[in-house]
């Protein structure tokens, strides 16, 4: 083995398919955006159809679809015709993948789509194509050289392609405002399910493990109250609803600058105001990633009036695998 040149040929193969994706970002454009409308305006499903390395990319983009709010399938071409064409409504639209644009069984399948009058969105790297021809909008996907050596296996074209898909994806979820909300109740299963099923009152500490002291609290009371939980406590005024927050990272900068000192201060004038809290109903990943935000490992958790409820902590979302 020589370790040099198969180092080399690796960053060679990146830096083809990477230049593939920058060829293609400049070329974005007004069939991009047609494209983006047909899928929007799409009553029914998408239908996404490729065959051979197409088609793989083909299920991926479709499965993307899928999981970010777009009804879509993978309708394979050759079992197509033979019975899967049932799966085809008249108010679908299709996505057809084909760098040659000249598979034998894709041409086949447009006639029918034509016939019910189906929008067809070609991608292709063949302008000249069957496909290209047939297409209500095309997406050109020119390809200079594949990374095989003897420019035959699909490479740069499928990266280029999958990331074409990934785009129309994205764009798509934007334009239908599609929240993480909405993205957890298509993954209930697994990390990623737990990281968006899961919510903050699942998890937050509850009763009389609530940490809260008062504005005119004294020192003592404030830290007793921190060390018994979890070094964190939040700081109310009269009517209990939250002013302020006191955390351990706190308390050591108070006792670098004042020393025993510290004896002498009361709740509301060490407390950070305006502190950073969630409601119970947030996802729990929600809280993850304000507590990241932030630098900080605990949050204060609020009914509607913002009196205290409960403390989540960075700890128990890490043990829950929610990051």
């Amino acid at each position: 083995m020589d370790a040099e040149r198969i180092i080399l040929r690796a960053k060679e193969v990146l830096k083809l398919e990477s230049e593939g994706i920058n060829k293609i970002i400049n070329s974005i454009g007004k069939e991009f955006l047609e494209a983006v409308k047909l899928i929007l305006d799409t009553k029914g499903k998408l239908i996404v159809s490729g065959l051979g390395k197409s088609g793989i990319v083909g299920k991926k983009i479709a499965a993307t679809f899928t999981s970010t709010g777009t009804p879509a399938l993978y309708l394979h071409p050759s079992e197509s015709l033979h019975g899967d064409l049932g799966v085809v409504s008249d108010n679908d639209t299709a996505l057809f993948v084909s760098k040659s644009g000249q598979t034998d069984e894709l041409q086949i399948l447009l006639p029918f789509f034509k016939r019910k009058k189906i929008p067809i969105i070609g991608m292709t790297a063949n302008a000249d194509s069957e496909l290209a021809k047939a297409s209500d909008v095309l997406l050109y996907i020119p390809i200079d050289k594949e990374a095989c050596p003897y420019d035959l296996a699909p490479t740069v074209s499928t990266t280029v392609f999958l990331a074409v898909g990934d785009a129309l994806a994205m764009v798509v979820m934007d334009q239908k405002n599609f929240k993480a909300e909405d993205f957890a109740a298509l993954h209930p299963g697994g990390i990623i399910g737990k990281r968006f099923w899961l919510k903050v009152k699942d998890m937050m500490v509850t009763g009389k493990d609530v940490p809260v002291v008062h504005l005119n609290s004294p020192m003592k009371d404030v830290i007793i109250e921190m060390t018994q939980k979890r070094g964190i406590t939040s700081v109310v005024n009269d009517s209990g609803v939250v002013v302020g927050v006191i955390t351990d990272g706190d308390l050591r900068r108070l006792l670098e600058k004042k020393g025993n000192k510290i004896f002498n201060f009361t709740a509301g004038e060490v407390m950070t105001q305006n502190p950073k809290i969630i409601t119970p109903e947030a996802l729990a990943y929600t809280a993850a990633r304000k507590m990241e935000e932030y630098k900080i490992t605990a949050l204060i958790v609020v009914d509607d009036n913002k009196k205290p409820i409960g403390v989540i902590h960075l700890h128990d979302l890490m043990k829950a695998n929610v990051i």
